[in-house]
């Protein structure tokens, strides 16, 4: 396992708004750095959902590790690395294995895993899920010679899945549903005959369990997902609902731009007068539109 990105949405809109949807996989241990960023829309895999043996198993197969041994100096960046490094990440890897150790032995108590893999997340890896239009400031901040070491290439590993990717153009088909971005629901495919509001659910249960497998593997089915989403909004879990959107202008393209300052989803225009819905520019996020009719 190691630091990686992939996109699992990708749309523009007519106005060349760009809105993408990554998989991520990093040390936890930078996470909350990374969950400083506010113009994300995210949603993180729990130690308190995954199974104590899952993360056994990752901990000791692959903990999560620096990618930099940095020598100890004033400040905050560790430019020069230590002459030892070697010895350093043997030793690292010991503390993992005590801890794997520890965890076992807490198990024995019966203990739930909220409890027992808290002693594993220094040497977890975490998937998280981000959605958002504005990325020019996270990759100015994290692509920078004095970012940390792994959040560098977590920023170089994004930047390159955007690099290497073209996004679909949504608003051009007659199919309300093709016109949403929907991470982890295929539209053009199997799931093409799905109508907006169940489509749209299971991109929130998806999103919901960090990627569109369940944590044992399993394939969701569809009855599933809309049992969960709505067990989400029951309970107030208002994140996984942020990842999907349609573009602004579909949505009003009947209405002159001075008349849709107060509709439904629009949430704020900024001084150039663009648009923004929560933390979307010119996008309508689902979240904005709850307990409203699609």
């Amino acid at each position: 396992m190691s630091i990686s990105a992939k996109i699992v949405a990708d749309s523009i809109s007519k106005h060349g708004i760009r809105l993408t949807t990554m998989e991520l996989n990093y040390p936890r241990f930078i996470h909350s750095e990374f969950m400083t960023h506010r113009m994300f829309s995210r949603n993180a895999a729990s130690s308190r959902a995954i199974p104590i043996e899952k993360m056994l198993e990752q901990v000791q197969q692959s903990p999560a590790m620096p990618v930099h041994w940095g020598k100890n100096q004033p400040g905050m960046q560790a430019k020069e690395e230590v002459e030892n490094s070697r010895d350093a990440a043997l030793e690292w890897k010991r503390c993992a294995i005590d801890a794997v150790e520890s965890a076992e032995w807490l198990s024995q108590y019966n203990l739930h895993k909220q409890i027992v893999n808290r002693v594993l997340e220094p040497f977890q890896y975490i998937k998280v899920i981000v959605t958002a239009t504005e990325w020019d400031n996270f990759f100015k901040l994290r692509l920078h010679e004095d970012a940390q070491p792994e959040m560098y290439e977590l920023a170089k590993c994004m930047k390159e899945a955007m690099e290497n990717s073209i996004p679909k153009e949504l608003g051009k088909s007659e199919w309300i549903v093709n016109n949403w971005h929907l991470p982890y629901v295929n539209v053009d495919k199997e799931e093409l005959g799905l109508e907006p509001d169940i489509a749209i659910k299971c991109s929130v249960a998806r999103c919901a369990r960090v990627s569109y497998l369940n944590h044992d593997n399993s394939t969701p089915n569809i009855e599933k997902d809309l049992l969960l989403a709505d067990k989400l909004l029951e309970a107030g879990h208002f994140s996984p609902f942020e990842h999907q959107a349609t573009p602004i202008s579909e949505v009003y393209k009947e209405r002159w731009e001075f008349d849709i300052e107060w509709v439904d989803g629009i949430t704020h225009i900024d001084r150039d007068n663009n648009y923004w819905s929560g933390n979307f520019k010119s996008w309508l996020q689902y979240r904005q539109l709850l307990g409203k009719t699609l």
